[in-house]
């Protein structure tokens, strides 16, 4: 049986209010699950100690059983010190879109027209 350690949703509509569980990998988003092993609260400042409330003991048992986490818990978790989260690098994540780029190469070109004709 493949372990997902993952969020499942609660609250009422654009509250969330997320629980960190251990699932079944094949098991729905807020289905069945094994164990809640703590919560997270996006409303909450980014400050604030009860945004992000974690079992370490049972998170540490069920990862030793094979769980893996998700990535936003994995953040969460490399945050608290309980597992580690390798740096991801991206560059191309940053770079304009194909027609932004066509759109600053004409911009550029008419600027270089008008500059070119007021000489």
């Amino acid at each position: 049986m493949s372990l997902k350690i993952r969020l499942a949703r609660g609250g009422s509509k654009k509250r969330p209010y997320y629980t960190v569980v251990v699932a079944d990998a094949r098991s729905p988003r807020d289905g069945r699950f094994l164990e809640k092993l703590g919560s997270w609260n996006p409303m909450l400042g980014k400050e604030d100690a009860k945004r992000v409330e974690l079992n370490a003991d049972r998170i540490k048992h069920w990862l030793d059983q094979g769980a893996q986490p998700t990535d936003r818990v994995l953040r969460f978790l490399n945050e608290a010190g309980i597992a580690k989260r390798d740096a991801r690098s991206n560059p191309e994540k940053g770079k304009p879109g194909k027609k932004a780029q066509e759109r600053a190469a004409e911009k550029a070109q008419k600027a270089a027209d008008a500059a070119a004709a007021a000489e």
